[in-house]
C-alpha cells in the first residue's frame, strides 16, 4: 500500500498530542491518573486507550489515540463517498471526551483524524477532518463566548471564512433530530479537508488539536469551586441520556469504529459513567434547568 510521503509525520504528531493532552488533564484533576490500554486488531492496526476515572475533577475522562487499517471502507465512510466504496483505507486519530463531576463544568468532545483511501494502481486519496464542541448543563455566557472565541482565533490564520463555515457545520452536525435540538453550543466541525493541500490542512488539524485546551481549561478553573447538590446532579444525569443517544444513534465516528470492528470498549468510552432517563420529563418552568432549552439551537456567540 503507497502512503503519503508525510503519513508517519501525521501518525507521531497524534501520538504527541494524545501525550501533552493527557498530561495537561492529570495535572488540571491533581488526583487520578490516566490508565494506558494498548490494543491491536486482527484486521490490522491497534491504539492506545488512555481512561482516567473517580478523579477530584473528572469523574471519567477518555483520550485515544487510534491508526487501523482494512481492506474496504465501511459503509460509514463511502455513504457520502460513494465513489470510494471497496477501497482499502488507513485511519488515524485522537478522540476524547471528558464527563467531569460537576454539573457546572461542561461534557465536551475533540476529536482529530486522518484517513487515506487507496485503489489499485492510483495515489492516495486522503483528508482531515476533526473538531471540538461543548455541551453544558448550567451554562454561562462568558464559558461559551470564551470557547468560541478561542475557535474563532485559531481559525483566523487560514481565513475569515474559516470560523463561520466550520461553526456551521458543527451546529448542523451535532444535533439531535428526533430531539429537535442541538447536543450543546458547538464549535467547530470539519471533514474532507484536503482542498488547500496537505501542508495547510495539516496544519490548520493541528491548530485545532492544540488549541482544545485553551479553549477548555479556563472554563473548567471559572467553574470547578461552584457548590452543587443532588437537583443539580440528577439533571446532569438526565441531560447525559441526550449524550448518549446522540452517540449511539448518530455519531460517524461511532458508527465507522464499529462498523470497521474496531475495539469496542474504546469506541464506547465516550459514554458517561453513570446516565438517568426518565419518562416524558420536563423541568420546571422559569427554573435554571429549563432555562437550558434556550441554549440547545444554533447562536452566534461573537
Amino acid at each position: 500500500m503507497m502512503r503519503h510521503p508525510q503519513a508517519a509525520e501525521v501518525a507521531d504528531w497524534l501520538r504527541e498530542l494524545q501525550d501533552r493532552v493527557c498530561q495537561s488533564l492529570q495535572a488540571a484533576d491533581g488526583k487520578a491518573v490516566f490508565e494506558e490500554d494498548a490494543w491491536s486488531r486482527e484486521k490490522g492496526g491497534g491504539g492506545r486507550t488512555r481512561v482516567l476515572r473517580e478523579g477530584a475533577l473528572f469523574e471519567q475522562a477518555g483520550v485515544n489515540f487510534s491508526e487501523i487499517h482494512g481492506p474496504h471502507l465501511p459503509a460509514s465512510a463511502t455513504a457520502q463517498r460513494p465513489g470510494l466504496a471497496g477501497s482499502s483505507f488507513v485511519a488515524s486519530g485522537v478522540s476524547l471526551v471528558l464527563h467531569p463531576h460537576s454539573p457546572y463544568i461542561p461534557t465536551t468532545h475533540m476529536n482529530v483524524r486522518y484517513f487515506e483511501a487507496h485503489q489499485p494502481g492510483m495515489e492516495p486519496l486522503w483528508w482531515f477532518g476533526g473538531g471540538f464542541d461543548l455541551t453544558p448543563y448550567y451554562p454561562f455566557d462568558e464559558d461559551i463566548r470564551h470557547w468560541h472565541r478561542v475557535a474563532h482565533e485559531l481559525c483566523a490564520p487560514y481565513g475569515p471564512e474559516i470560523y463561520p463555515r466550520y461553526k456551521r457545520c458543527c451546529d448542523e452536525y451535532f444535533r439531535i433530530p428526533h430531539r429537535h435540538e442541538a447536543r450543546g453550543v458547538g464549535g467547530l466541525f470539519f471533514d474532507d479537508l484536503n482542498e488547500d493541500g496537505f501542508e495547510r490542512s495539516f496544519a490548520f488539524t493541528r491548530a485545532v488539536g492544540e488549541g482544545f485546551l485553551d479553549a477548555y481549561l479556563p472554563i473548567v478553573e471559572r467553574r470547578r469551586t461552584l457548590p452543587w447538590g443532588q437537583r443539580e446532579r440528577q439533571f446532569q444525569l438526565y441531560r447525559r441520556g441526550r449524550y448518549v443517544e446522540f452517540n449511539l444513534i448518530y455519531d460517524r465516528g461511532t458508527l465507522f469504529g464499529l462498523q470497521s470492528g474496531g475495539r469496542t470498549e474504546s469506541i464506547l468510552m465516550s459514554l458517561p459513567p453513570q446516565v438517568r432517563f426518565e419518562y416524558d420529563y420536563h423541568p420546571e418552568p422559569g427554573s435554571a434547568e429549563a432555562r437550558l432549552a434556550d441554549y440547545l439551537r444554533p447562536r452566534e456567540w461573537l
